[in-house]
């Protein structure tokens, strides 16, 4: 007696194992963690960034570099190319088809966003630890 199957997937499918890995379940929670944390960080930036229109360098650097602003810039810029990383890569991941450009792509945005993102914090960092 066959078996019924509630499956959609066709035998030759289920047979090859194709189908969802489930891989894409943590990076789609991570996006939607770093978006929910974007919005009061990103609030706090621009509030704080109006607050010190017309301050001269001095005032914003000693703003930036106080121990609790750091922390939050840090945080910011952390949430920020790690939602803007996994945002491009969908991106590339579902409109570019050639496989080779494709991986070339990835591992170019990986690569400009990494080195932006440890310039950015080494930036924050050494407003900190000036002295």
């Amino acid at each position: 007696m066959a078996r019924a199957s509630n499956s959609i997937r066709s035998p030759l499918a289920r047979v090859r194992g194709l189908g969802s890995a489930q891989h894409g379940v943590s990076d789609w929670w991570v996006q939607r963690v770093t978006a929910v944390a974007l919005v009061p960080l990103t609030v706090w930036f621009v509030a704080s960034v109006v607050s010190l229109a017309g301050a001269d360098f001095r005032t914003v650097a000693l703003w930036m570099g106080s121990p609790v602003t750091a922390v939050l810039l840090i945080l910011m810029l952390v949430a920020t190319f790690r939602h803007a990383q996994l945002g491009v890569r969908v991106v590339i991941e579902d409109y570019v088809h050639h496989e080779g450009a494709k991986i070339g792509l990835l591992l170019a945005v990986n690569a400009v966003l990494a080195l932006l993102a440890v310039g950015s914090i080494l930036s924050v960092l050494k407003l900190v630890f000036r002295g």
